[in-house]
């Protein structure tokens, strides 16, 4: 009998384990393999529930140049499923640093910076990374530690463009040039420019202003020049917009015959106007959608601790009236 009681005893001391270890927490059995992350709060980019988040400050979306990178920021918004913050600086470096700052206080992923002022962002770029946040430039060096840039072969765009005026003024002639905003991808362009022309003594440059990369800047600087100059044979600008304004300047002063206008951009603008035929002559085209996808991508390598290149150059391609047409564009 008492072993009976006994026996009783055990099973019923063994249901009991039994109930508690059913009601305790998970339901299921360890395995012994340590339980897998929680993912909904981690720092981790492209973990499950985290979506990628990228900040892009351009200079200004009131140049065709810059509206084109949105694009760019759009088809990457597509691609990894992204969010994407795209900021206009309108020509502002105080603005500009504000926002890579703001770009900090929401936690990007990554930094796209266009730089409005080389030198002068470059506290805005160290505060980035000293918050662990890679910064890619585009379209220009900045100061303060960025991780790499994407551009133009500026210096190419700049050479392929004096070689075309060169060519067309068969070596000699008056000459103006329109200077831009203190970016990399502006003086590489001059530098280019400034490489070919030096070869040929008998090419005067009779003005240099800055037409600070807009069309209304360059057409009062081209107008002040026009009043200055009889004689010009050709002038060479930065970029289209500014190449507008001198066309304006020229049309409205009654010079259309007297000189032609080489540029850099390959915009929409320059599209048109080498259609239309008349003294815009060519120009240097960029691909800046292709810099901000091809931007993000190193971005992401570097994020994975993958090691990229300082400098990944695109080439540009000199477009003029006789190849206009198969001229992809923007």
């Amino acid at each position: 009998m008492k072993k009976s009681l006994k026996f009783l005893s055990m099973v019923a001391v063994l249901l009991v384990i039994s109930l508690m270890t059913a009601c305790s927490g998970g339901g299921s059995e360890s395995s012994g393999e340590p339980a897998e992350p929680n993912n909904e709060n981690t720092d981790e980019v492209g973990t499950e529930g985290e979506q990628l988040k990228i900040g892009l400050t351009v200079p200004t979306l009131g140049n065709p140049f810059f509206v084109a990178m949105s694009k760019g920021a759009e088809e990457v918004a597509s691609k990894y499923d992204a969010e994407v913050i795209t900021v206009s600086a309108e020509h502002d470096l105080a603005k500009q640093t504000a926002q890579i700052e703001d770009f900090i206080t929401k936690k990007v992923d990554l930094i796209l910076l266009s730089p409005f002022d080389s030198a002068g962002i470059a506290g805005a770029v160290a505060q980035a990374r000293a918050a662990g946040i890679p910064v890619v430039a585009l379209d220009g060096f900045a100061e303060g530690g960025i991780n790499t840039v994407v551009m133009s072969d500026n210096v190419q765009a700049g050479r392929l463009a004096a070689e075309y005026l060169v060519e067309q003024l068969d070596g000699k002639g008056n000459i103006v040039i329109i200077d831009g905003p203190p970016v990399s991808a502006v003086t590489d362009r001059i530098k280019g420019f400034n490489e070919v022309i030096s070869e040929y003594p008998d090419i005067k440059v009779i003005a240099n202003q800055n037409g600070e990369g807009n069309r209304e800047k360059a057409l009062d600087v081209m107008e002040s020049i026009l009043t200055a100059n009889q004689q010009i044979d050709a002038v060479f600008t930065i970029n289209d917009e500014e190449a507008v304004g001198v066309q304006i300047a020229q049309e409205q002063a009654g010079r259309q015959d007297e000189f032609f206008i080489v540029s850099v951009d390959g915009a929409p603008s320059a599209v048109d106007l080498l259609k239309a035929g008349g003294s815009f002559a060519g120009t240097s085209a960029q691909f800046p959608n292709t810099m901000v996808i091809d931007g993000v991508a190193l971005a992401l390598k570097i994020i994975e601790g993958e090691e990229v290149a300082e400098e990944v150059l695109i080439p540009t391609k000199f477009i003029t009236q006789d190849n206009v047409d198969s001229y992809e564009g923007w």
